[in-house]
């Protein structure tokens, strides 16, 4: 809402305030009633002078007519007009100007009612234009937007809206830009807040992408598969050539398998043949690693032992 200035009204005080002390001193003086005319005349010309100035604002613009044709576009700051015959029906303002707008229950391209709320901004850059041609130009420009926004959303199908509102931001400044340029406004830019679908296509959607994700994750884990088996088909070709190195692995195998889970282990009598554990050196080779592991944890045993009884 504009701002009035206080100038006209303190000049007419000014004035007015004048007049009547005039009057009073002079009834003081020569005691004629008569000499309060002078008051009278003060307040007609504090009038005609308050309705004469006019202030405008650094971003305001005041267009003015005389009798009833275009004369001149006033301000900012003081001008003067001459009451009755001079008007202002206008006065625009230059600064950006934000206008949002929405579209309810609108059907997309592929048949989806939709909520799209968006914001406009926009600003005047001809004055006189601007005043002359459009009514009520904020109005206009709202009621601009919406259109274009039912339009737009019916040749768009959901998905591209929901992921290129960039692309229909640009679209929508370029067809609103070319319908309210002509009237001396600039589109400066269109923004799309928000896209509102009904709720059990917002469920249907979420489970799409669930399953998406699943998709995603079996595709990776059967993948992964893959590679191991790969790897595999790598090691039994390097076994094959080298039978030491499938020796060794097997036997690193038992051992890792005596030492940490049991003492009891099952292997088919060809391990036990290729490893030579049947044998005397193979057995006592193997008692050798054990007794020592247990040495190794009746030691351990002990000190937790003696560290209880400290304590």
């Amino acid at each position: 809402m504009r701002q009035q200035s206080s100038l006209p009204a303190l000049l007419f005080i000014l004035i007015f305030g004048a007049g009547v002390a005039v009057s009073f001193y002079l009834f003081k003086t020569t005691g004629k009633a008569v000499d309060f005319w002078i008051a009278g005349a003060a307040f007609l010309v504090g009038l005609i002078l308050a309705a004469s100035i006019k202030v405008a604002n650094q971003w305001e613009r005041a267009v003015k007519l005389r009798l009833g044709r275009f004369s001149a576009l006033e301000g900012p700051g003081l001008f003067f007009i001459i009451p009755i015959i001079d008007t202002l029906p206008y006065w625009i303002d230059l600064r950006v100007i934000t206008t949002s707008f929405k579209a309810e229950k609108t059907l997309t391209k592929d048949t989806v009612p939709v909520d799209v709320d968006a914001v406009l901004f926009w600003q005047v850059i001809d004055p006189v234009k601007t005043a002359l041609e459009v009514e009520d130009y904020q109005s206009t420009i709202g009621w601009a937007s919406q259109t274009a926004l039912r339009d737009v959303i019916g040749k768009t199908v959901l998905s591209e809206m929901l992921e290129g509102r960039e692309k229909i931001d640009g679209e929508l400044q370029r067809i609103i830009g070319s319908r309210i340029g002509t009237w001396g406004i600039k589109v400066l830019s269109v923004e799309i807040r928000d896209v509102l679908i009904p709720t059990s296509l917002q469920d249907a959607m979420s489970m799409q992408a669930q399953a998406e994700r699943e998709r995603q994750a079996r595709v990776i884990l059967g993948d992964s598969e893959r590679q191991i088996a790969e790897k595999f088909d790598q090691a039994s070709r390097v076994y094959i050539e080298n039978p030491t190195a499938l020796h060794l692995r097997a036997m690193n195998m038992l051992y890792e398998g005596l030492k940490h889970n049991a003492t009891l282990v099952i292997v088919p009598s060809t391990a036990v043949e290729s490893m030579q554990l049947g044998t005397y050196v193979g057995i006592a080779a193997l008692q050798k690693e054990m007794a020592r592991d247990k040495a190794i944890m009746e030691k351990l045993y002990g000190e937790e032992e003696k560290k209880k009884n400290r304590e």
